[in-house]
C-alpha cells in the first residue's frame, strides 16, 4: 500500500498551498469579519482550474479526480475554512449531480461554465421541518403540460445567492412518497432566495433559504430519473462526505500550525511557552488527529476511486475528520489562550467553523448509523 502522493496530486498540493498562504491568508480574516463573499478569491481560484479537477476536458474539467479536489480542499482550510466551503459545495453538490446524473444536453448547458468556476452551483436537499431527515420532504413538483411547477423551501444552502449562482438543483415530491431531483436556474420567476444567514462561523461563505412559488421549468430540467431523486443525492452525500474529512483536516492541521508557529514566538516565565510539556502535549496530540483523520479520508477516497463500495470509509472519515477539527480548534484556542479569543487569530476562526463539520453533510450521529448498518447493525 502506498501512501506518497503522485507527482501530479503533490504538484497541485504545492500550488494551492502556496495560493492559501499568499492570496488568502492576508485578506480572507477582513471578508469574514465583514461577513462578506469573496468574489476575487472565487475568481482566482476558478483561473487555477479548481472548479473543474474532477471534471473530464470535454466538459471544460481538468481531467483529474475527486482525490485531487480534496487535496486541494485540504490546503485551503489549513487557512480559511469559507472559501474550502464555497469550492466543496459548488463542485460536489452544484457540478457533481449533474455530471453524475444529467443528460448529454444538461451536461454541454451546465458543465463548462460550472467546471470553469465562473458560475456555481448549489443542491438544494435541507428544508426546515426536516433538517436531519432529508427523506420528509414538503417541497412538491408536479408536472403541468411540458413544465414542473414547483412549491415550498430549502433551507442552509450553500452558494444559493451570489452574484454568480447559476442554478440550484432541488429535491421535491412528484408523486406520494417519489422523490425527484429538478434544476431549477436562478432568476426563474417564482423562486426567490432569503437574506444571507448570520452565522456562527463559515462568515465569508453564501447561505440561504430559498423560496419555491409556481416556480415553472422545463420538464427536461429533472435531473436523472423521475423517482430516484432521493437515492441519487444519497449516493453525492456519499462523496461528498470525503470531501468534507478532507476540509476538516485542513482545518485541524491549520490548528497544529498556527499553535506550533504561536509555541516558538510567546513566551512565559522567560522562556517559549513551547519548551513546557503541557503545550508539546497538547500539540503532539493535535498533530496526531490530523495525521489519522488524513489517513481515514485517503483510505475513503481510494476506495471510491477504485469503484469500490466505500459508504462505510466516508462515514468514518467524516466522522473521525470532524471530531479532529473540534477538538484541535478547541485545543488550539487553549494554546492561545486570551489571544485564541481574539478575532486578529486564525484560531478564532478555526474554533467557529469547526463545529458545523460535525453537522452538515450529515451529523456526527447519522455517520455512527451509517456505521452501524454496515456491520449489520438494523
Amino acid at each position: 500500500m502506498d501512501l506518497e502522493l503522485s507527482e501530479e496530486h503533490a504538484a497541485l498540493r504545492a500550488t494551492v498551498e502556496e495560493f492559501a498562504q499568499k492570496e488568502v491568508a492576508p485578506v480572507i480574516g477582513g471578508f469574514y469579519e465583514r461577513a462578506e463573499f469573496p468574489y476575487e478569491l472565487v475568481a482566482k481560484m476558478a483561473a487555477m482550474g479548481l472548479f473543474g479537477l474532477p471534471f473530464g476536458e470535454e466538459h471544460g474539467g481538468m481531467g483529474g479526480d475527486y482525490f485531487a479536489l480534496c487535496l486541494a480542499l485540504e490546503e485551503l482550510a489549513r487557512v480559511d475554512s469559507s472559501v474550502a466551503i464555497t469550492l466543496e459545495a459548488g463542485v460536489s453538490l452544484g457540478a457533481m449531480p449533474i455530471h453524475r446524473f444529467g443528460t448529454d444536453s444538461q451536461k454541454a448547458r451546465w458543465l463548462p461554465q460550472l467546471a470553469a468556476g465562473e458560475r456555481l452551483g448549489a443542491f438544494g436537499l435541507t428544508e426546515p421541518g426536516g433538517g436531519t431527515d432529508a427523506g420528509a420532504t414538503r417541497t412538491t413538483a408536479r408536472l403541468d403540460g411540458d413544465e414542473w411547477v414547483i412549491n415550498g423551501s430549502k433551507c442552509f444552502i450553500t452558494n444559493s445567492g451570489t452574484d454568480i449562482t447559476e442554478l440550484v438543483t432541488v429535491t421535491a415530491r412528484t408523486a406520494g412518497d417519489e422523490i425527484s431531483a429538478i434544476i431549477v436556474p436562478s432568476g426563474t420567476p417564482g423562486f426567490t432566495v432569503s437574506e444571507k444567514y448570520s452565522k456562527v462561523g463559515w462568515s465569508a461563505s453564501d447561505t440561504r433559504e430559498l423560496f419555491f412559488d409556481d416556480v415553472r421549468v422545463p420538464a427536461e430540467n429533472l435531473l436523472g430519473e423521475q423517482g430516484r431523486g432521493y437515492a441519487q443525492f444519497l449516493s453525492i452525500l456519499d462523496e461528498g462526505r470525503i470531501a468534507i474529512a478532507a476540509l476538516s483536516v485542513g482545518l485541524a492541521q491549520g490548528c497544529v500550525d498556527e499553535s506550533v508557529r504561536y509555541a516558538h514566538e510567546r513566551e512565559a516565565f522567560g522562556r517559549p511557552i513551547g519548551r513546557y510539556q503541557s503545550i508539546q502535549f497538547q500539540i503532539a496530540d493535535m498533530e496526531v488527529r490530523a495525521h489519522t483523520a488524513r489517513l481515514a479520508y485517503y483510505a475513503a477516497a481510494a476506495k471510491m476511486l477504485a469503484g469500490k463500495p466505500f459508504k462505510k470509509e466516508a462515514a468514518i472519515a467524516k466522522l473521525v475528520a470532524s471530531n479532529a477539527a473540534m477538538d484541535n480548534a478547541r485545543t488550539a484556542t487553549q494554546v492561545f489562550g486570551g489571544y485564541g479569543f481574539m478575532n486578529e487569530y486564525p484560531v478564532g476562526r478555526f474554533y467557529r467553523d469547526a463545529k458545523i463539520l460535525e453537522i452538515g453533510e450529515g451529523t456526527s450521529e447519522v455517520q455512527r448509523m451509517l456505521i452501524a448498518r454496515t456491520l449489520g447493525l438494523q
